[in-house]
């Protein structure tokens, strides 16, 4: 059995407008606190916690139709991984963001949950405070 976490958030902003950064597998460095980069090679990331820890993961599925990111972490400490982020359009200019992670180690499902809870929160800070009519600034963008 594994443990599982879900959280969710409504964002006040166009469910693509999210979807451009929740769905961008090189962007989850800046929305995500705890990440400090990340890259990635094909179905591959790479995620780097601020502590210089780096976590691989195999990208499973990448969905612009149902906006859907799905991925696996694949260290030795983890016999399963999932996290999932939908990003569900609520057709008002609104969406839902739902990030779920199942795990085993069941204990790790809640120590991921923390950080996609926290996740959630700081992705909606973003896209509520930045403009509808421009994108999200990339770190490093003075916009």
């Amino acid at each position: 059995m594994y443990g599982t976490m879900r959280y969710e958030v409504r964002i006040q902003r166009p469910a693509a407008d999210v979807w451009a950064l929740a769905g961008d597998a090189s962007r989850l460095h800046d929305w995500f606190p705890g990440i400090k980069e990340c890259t990635v090679d094909g179905n591959t990331r790479v995620i780097v916690t601020n502590s210089g820890i780096p976590m691989p993961e195999e990208i499973l599925v990448c969905d612009n139709t149902q906006r859907r990111f799905q991925y696996r972490l694949t260290t030795p400490i983890f016999k399963h991984h999932r996290g999932t982020i939908d990003v569900i359009d609520l057709h008002d200019d609104s969406c839902l963001v739902v990030y779920s992670t199942e795990a085993d180690p069941r204990a790790m499902a809640l120590v991921i949950g923390g950080g996609t809870h926290e996740a959630l929160h700081e992705l909606k800070r973003q896209m509520e405070a930045a403009p509808t009519d421009e994108a999200v600034p990339t770190e490093g963008d003075d916009t």
